[in-house]
């Protein structure tokens, strides 16, 4: 039985290394979804919305008959408040001073639709920190890692360093929730413990 080819909208490779890890066969595309919360929108139900447009977005621009597009979105919350993207020096060593010593909410949803149905899912984990010293802090920033991350950290990379306990999803934290995906695959029809193959994106 044939299975359904699988799209990943997204150009993360923290998500394109997730689904080789499964054994999943894909390809990858970039889609362009505004990421701005909405007046009054909570953190979950934002990070719902841009996964789910982001699988629409994917969908309307393959060609790929028959494929399944998966869209994820991944934001960090300290105290109800969005964390994203570091934006400057300043403004990334301000939010690990903010999460230094405590807990945070880590909040993964994805969504995988084919053209008729869009079925969304939501991972939410607990993440806490150590107590981080300047030292750690000035330190960090000179790696550079943590640039293009929300919450300015990578937990799978020298971030982990920052990371004392986790509740929750691992893989979700990283981009894409493991335990969330494979119920996803089996209802679409996407076959995943395969061999791999050479990933490329679509034009």
């Amino acid at each position: 039985m044939v299975k359904s080819p699988l799209v990943l909208a997204s150009q993360s490779p923290r998500r394109k290394e997730i689904l080789l890890q499964l054994g999943v066969n894909f390809k990858q595309i970039a889609v362009d979804v505004e990421e701005i919360p909405l007046p009054h929108e909570s953190p979950a139900a934002y990070v719902c919305r841009l996964a789910e447009a982001k699988a629409r977005a994917g969908y309307a621009c393959q060609n790929t008959a028959g494929a399944v597009v998966l869209g994820a979105d991944t934001v960090v919350v300290c105290d109800e408040q969005i964390l994203e993207k570091p934006e400057s020096e300043a403004h990334a060593k301000s939010m690990w001073r903010r999460l230094s010593g405590r807990s945070h909410e880590v909040l993964t949803s994805v969504c995988m639709f084919n053209g008729q149905v869009a079925e969304l899912e939501l991972s939410v984990t607990q993440v806490q920190f150590t107590l981080l010293t300047d030292h750690m802090i000035d330190n960090y920033w000179l790696t550079g890692e943590g640039l293009d991350k929300a919450g300015g950290y990578a937990i799978q990379g020298m971030g982990a360093a920052f990371v004392k306990a986790i509740s929750g999803s691992y893989s979700g934290v990283v981009g894409l929730p493991i335990e969330k995906l494979i119920p996803l695959f089996d209802q679409f029809d996407i076959a995943y413990w395969c061999q791999p193959v050479k990933n490329r994106a679509l034009d």
